[in-house]
């Protein structure tokens, strides 16, 4: 899967302060368990992996931009242990990076055709607002003593 990564994502090319921290923010480790749970599910149903690389390297991708933005909400030093990308580059880094991340993940999907491409993109799109909207309840409840179970669930 890694090699599969660094093939398909070309993060050596231009503007630097851009491409960098995503090629960082990527090989930091951590247990890759969406793509992998993706690429299980698929075989699980009977279907070609090798098919389910794309989708699976842009969950993981998205899984990353996310990172890279709770980290700067937070304020976050370290990530797995290094440097998050904000303070080894710069929040305005960070921001463009993880932005950069999220439009290299609907073009993975791009690599599908027809019906297969506009469910996934549906998906993809539906659960990354959902992404989004919890981070934000996140950010919310940080200010409140509240909250109650229904709204934390």
């Amino acid at each position: 899967m890694l090699d599969y990564l660094e093939s398909n994502i070309n993060t050596e090319r231009e503007p630097k302060n851009l491409y960098e921290p995503i090629h960082y923010i990527l090989n930091l480790g951590g247990k890759r368990l969406r793509p992998i749970l993706t690429l299980l599910s698929c075989d699980l149903f009977g279907g070609d992996v090798n098919k389910a690389l794309d989708a699976s390297l842009a969950i993981e991708m998205f899984h990353n931009f996310s990172l890279i933005h709770d980290d700067i909400m937070d304020g976050a030093p370290l990530r797995r242990g290094k440097e998050t990308v904000h303070q080894k580059w710069s929040v305005n880094a960070g921001i463009l990076s993880g932005d950069a991340m999220l439009v290299l993940a609907n073009q993975l999907l791009e690599n599908y055709e027809g019906n297969l491409y506009k469910s996934l993109s549906t998906l993809f799109n539906k659960t990354a607002l959902e992404v989004c909207e919890g981070q934000q309840y996140d950010f919310d409840f940080e200010t409140r003593n509240d909250i109650s179970v229904d709204e934390y669930i």
